[in-house]
């Protein structure tokens, strides 16, 4: 059903709780763990760095992420995926359910009973030349950002093609696009998002990759493009450095974006307006990730500071659920 929870490993415990509730995530537990939970009732966790919370088993470096949780809908579900597991990993079965498993690439999982609750927004309507939506009525007027949902996490992996296959293969994930030779973009099957992980090659020729694996960001989705942008100027007022691409949208899924440094770790994305996507969606090969990367931002740094060339292709003839 895509992501129940994030476990973080902090080095600044203090920092990264104030982080995230300026953020706009509500704190729900606080003491040594702090708990945040979003309406849609997945969770963001924040643990020192060595608290028995931190999976010794993880292989990810740095701070960040150091678990991820998936939400299944049905015990019937969980049994089949937790028994498929088993061929070959250890699985430990916690008292509360929830199947925990290192994969392949080394990044700590789980698979949890997950009853998402449904998030209502409403977006107000966009007017165009010719085009009224909004007759006689403003646009609604933001205090601060709130967060919805987690959309999305990413992870610089060494051996992100194995990687991508594992998901596919042994958590019947959907491949939705792939950027050749730098990252495979992933859907759970039980989710309508455009990707739930991203799998970055961690030794792509990129700035911030350097062959390991490391956390690299996740994705917070708000309402719309003025709750991204009320959510960058409330953190810019209370310290946090502004992003350095400003606000931007990708190609790739059509996302608008607003990344910030996290002092938990990577970053922490602010996201709206992406690509939905079902079994029908035609994954797609692309050829330059920077032109996959951005349809425009903010700032542009100088690395596109050229209009990237472009080469993108479907990739056909795939049951649903497998790729090359």
């Amino acid at each position: 059903m895509g992501i129940e929870s994030l476990l973080y490993a902090v080095n600044e415990p203090e920092d990264s709780t104030r982080f995230f509730t300026d953020f706009g995530l509500e704190q729900t537990s606080c003491g040594e763990i702090a708990v945040f939970t979003l309406p849609e009732g997945s969770r963001v966790i924040l643990a020192p760095h060595g608290h028995q919370l931190i999976p010794a088993t993880s292989r990810v470096q740095g701070s960040g992420v150091h678990e991820v949780i998936w939400g299944v809908d049905t015990q019937e579900s969980l049994d089949r995926l937790i028994g498929g597991l088993r061929r070959d990993l250890n699985v430990a079965v916690s008292d509360d359910g929830t199947a925990r498993f290192v994969t392949n690439f080394g990044v700590a999982m789980g698979l949890r009973l997950f009853a998402k609750r449904p998030v209502l927004c409403a977006p107000d309507p966009v007017n165009a030349p010719g085009h009224v939506h909004r007759l006689n009525r403003h646009r609604k007027w933001r205090l601060r950002a709130r967060p919805k949902v987690i959309a999305h996490v990413v992870f610089a992996v060494p051996g992100f093609e194995e990687a991508h296959a594992f998901m596919i293969e042994r958590l019947n994930f959907r491949l939705s696009d792939s950027q050749r030779g730098f990252g495979m973009y992933l859907r759970a099957d039980g989710a309508n998002n455009h990707h739930n992980i991203l799998l970055l090659n961690a030794n792509a020729p990129i700035p911030g990759m350097d062959g390991v694996l490391r956390f690299h960001h996740a994705n917070f989705g708000v309402e719309d493009i003025d709750e991204i942008m009320v959510g960058a100027n409330y953190m810019a007022r209370r310290g946090w450095p502004p992003s350095q691409l400003g606000l931007g949208r990708h190609r790739v899924d059509s996302a608008l974006f607003y990344y910030l440094e996290s002092p938990a770790g990577g970053e922490a994305e602010y996201g709206a307006d992406s690509d939905y996507v079902d079994d029908s969606w035609v994954p797609r090969s692309w050829d330059n990730p920077l032109f996959a990367y951005s349809h425009f931002v903010h700032n542009l740094p100088p690395f596109l500071q050229k209009e990237p060339t472009w080469d993108v292709r479907y990739i056909t003839g795939l049951p649903a659920g497998e790729s090359h």
